[in-house]
């Protein structure tokens, strides 16, 4: 069994560019359990990354100021790919300098119980609550509010304000684990938390945090979630091989995409709302044509490809993660083969790899230059991005796909070369 084709020699992989990592100190007492990094995350604004460092303990750090320190170190001194910056949490607090007037502040938020789930939600006022009675609510959320919220291992899920670290919602409903946060992208901080409790339930923060729906369907654990560009899909991802998709404007199940075989812990749309990609323990990213329920691509991580009973037990290469670029032409993954991969939605073949061991989970940051990854020692790895200029064809691409189904792109009166490019089929 191999980590790549027969065709392709790992020597001839580039190999991505390491900037360097958030580090964890251990102390003599630490236990191994507890301290893994399940979820890393970038606000959609790029002020801030959080992670969960293990030991209910969730760290926000201003990104500009984290990269500037990966890239030339607090002393001023340029560091080079040989000798990648590495932090603690002791020296990224910065020492003893004194916070600048509105410059974004480091915090350590004590959670109460082990952090799986992470996500950032902004806020737009012009989007309104789809509460009836809107004449009085406890928070009034302005336009440059940022919140951060945190899913715990005891069903609970807190809300804090990034910029004061405090804490202003706690949501309780939930009867298990909640693996999974994510809020919609159109500013209307609509949350859903996905749980162990093998349910998804939506909460309006604008509505100071009330449960809107709760959508029942899987029938075992549900891993992840994640909403389409537009938020009006939702994708959910669970145990049992479950893939389904949710119409958000009705709260109802509009399909189930069936191609894993074994569990589905990962997911997320291109960010043309064009294509989605699944990530499994059956060692495989599928990359989903959702509109239609059709597989575009698949990206192996053992070969040969194993039959669908051993991809269904432990195979050694379970796919932990999967994070799209906002390019829209790269895809990363996270494996237990101890590697990341980097790959071009154009090849079958990685574009670049990276050495991680024990890695969990990774996220791009907003601007798609940087991959952050989290492991089980509770630590963050950070890569630059494969850099490439992206052609005329596919950013038009990408303009026509985020206002355009798959169904409304076949109906055009095109040629069929070009009708296959714009719905992906090319690929």
């Amino acid at each position: 069994m191999a980590s790549f084709p027969d065709s392709v020699n790992e020597n001839d992989i580039g190999k991505a560019k390491f900037i360097g990592e958030l580090l964890v100190p251990v102390a003599p007492f630490d236990q191994k359990s507890g301290r893994e990094a399940w979820t890393v995350a970038f606000a959609p604004n790029g002020t801030y990354f959080a992670w969960s460092q293990g030991h209910r303990i969730v760290r926000l750090v201003p990104w500009q100021k984290c990269l500037k320190n990966f890239y030339t170190g607090q002393d001023g001194e340029g560091t080079n790919a040989s000798s990648p910056r590495r932090l603690s949490r002791q020296n990224s607090d910065g020492g003893q300098v004194i916070p600048v007037a509105n410059e974004p502040r480091e915090h350590t938020i004590d959670c109460g119980d082990i952090v799986w789930g992470l996500a950032f939600g902004s806020s737009v006022p012009e989007k309104q609550s789809r509460c009836v009675n809107i004449e009085w609510h406890r928070f009034k959320f302005g336009q440059d509010q940022l919140l951060l919220a945190t899913g715990l291992n005891n069903g609970r899920i807190k809300i804090w304000d990034v910029y004061t670290g405090k804490l202003l919602l706690n949501l309780m409903d939930h009867t298990d684990v909640v693996r999974d946060l994510t809020f919609a992208p159109d500013g209307s901080l609509m949350l859903v938390s996905a749980s162990r409790d093998k349910t998804l339930r939506v909460w309006d923060l604008k509505d100071d945090g009330n449960m809107v729906k709760v959508l029942r369907g899987h029938q075992n654990w549900v891993y992840c979630s994640a909403f389409s560009p537009d938020s009006s899909i939702l994708c959910s991802v669970g145990a049992g091989k479950a893939v389904f998709l949710w119409n958000m404007d009705k709260y109802t199940l509009m399909r189930k995409l069936e191609g894993h075989h074994n569990d589905v812990v990962s997911c997320e749309f291109s960010p043309d709302g064009a294509m989605l990609a699944t990530a499994s323990y059956d060692t495989r990213v599928i990359v989903w044509d959702y509109h239609k329920g059709t597989i575009l691509l698949e990206l192996g991580h053992l070969f040969p490809p194993p039959s669908p009973i051993f991809a269904g037990g432990a195979n050694d290469r379970w796919v932990r993660s999967v994070s799209f670029c906002p390019d829209g032409r790269h895809i990363a993954s996270i494996t237990d083969d101890r590697l990341v991969r980097f790959w071009s939605i154009e090849e079958r073949a990685p574009q670049a790899i990276a050495s991680l061991s024990n890695g969990l989970c990774c996220a791009f940051s907003s601007e798609g230059s940087v991959l952050a990854a989290g492991t089980r020692d509770g630590g963050v790895h950070f890569w630059e991005s494969p850099r490439s200029i992206a052609s005329l064809q596919h950013m038009s691409r990408m303009a026509l796909r985020r206002v355009m189904t798959t169904e409304q792109v076949e109906t055009l009166a095109i040629p069929t070369p070009l009708r296959d490019y714009l719905t992906y089929k090319v690929i």
